[in-house]
């Protein structure tokens, strides 16, 4: 078969039309994957918009490619795949799967690398993508990830959030802090302790407590250096570490 007449089945008009149905579907997945991103980060979770937005429009590539096999390699599929491409597909997906698990760093409340991940994750997708021929598709998918990572903080900003903030204390021999106490005090200072992160230790008498507090509008909440001159003074506490809890 002629070069011209291959190159010729990527860009068909049915080619193109199917690519245009898998973009609007790439666009609908994205706008779905920062809805629920939103309310992740809106709750002081440590994947956001960015992480949810990347996976759930590369999941849906995926999906949706694995649907039209009859358009893979510009409708030459029987030419050219001598063994089944999804194997393949699975293949690249679990093995970059394992790549982006390495770039993801946690220490105590904090994860960071998570969005980092999952723009891994899908770059191996536009690949993917590309590898089958679906061209438009991919440069579809790069362009809505770049904008993702580029623009998306911008848009963030205008968006109603609030911060979080990973509190570690570590209290006086002797001293015995109480919880109440602490939610009373996060909520003088604009944040409140959230549900399910305390964490308490004890070394040679002297109790730890880990948690985070999460602010309780865009606007609230004092800043890290007020509270951290607060701390220094603070009755019981001998010593402190606080830091955003954010990815």
């Amino acid at each position: 078969m002629p070069t011209h007449a291959l190159l010729s089945g990527y860009w068909s008009q049915t080619e193109i039309a199917t690519n245009g149905l898998i973009l609007l579907n790439l666009l609908g997945a994205l706008l779905l994957g920062l809805l629920v991103g939103y309310e992740r980060a809106y709750h002081g979770r440590a994947a956001g918009m960015r992480t949810y937005g990347l996976v759930c429009m590369a999941s849906a590539a995926l999906t949706i490619v694995a649907g039209y096999p009859e358009f893979w390699y510009g409708g030459h599929g029987a030419t050219f795949a001598a063994v089944d491409p999804t194997r393949v597909i699975q293949g690249v997906v679990t093995g970059i799967g394992f790549l982006g698990a390495g770039v993801i760093m946690r220490e105590g409340f904090n994860i960071s690398g998570l969005t980092t991940a999952a723009s891994i994750w899908t770059s191996s997708v536009i690949g993917i993508l590309v590898g089958v021929g679906f061209y438009l598709s991919a440069i579809g998918l790069a362009f809505f990830s770049s904008m993702i990572m580029i623009y998306l903080n911008r848009i963030e900003a205008y968006l109603p959030s609030r911060h979080a903030i990973a509190i570690t204390l570590r209290f006086k021999p002797g001293f015995h802090p109480r919880e109440e106490t602490l939610h009373r005090l996060a909520l003088e200072r604009g944040y409140q302790i959230a549900g399910g992160t305390f964490a308490i230790g004890s070394t040679n008498g002297s109790q730890e407590w880990r948690f985070v507090a999460l602010a309780l509008s865009k606007h609230s909440g004092a800043s890290l250096s007020a509270m951290a001159q607060e701390l220094s003074v603070f009755e019981g506490v001998d010593s402190y570490q606080l830091s955003h809890a954010r990815n």
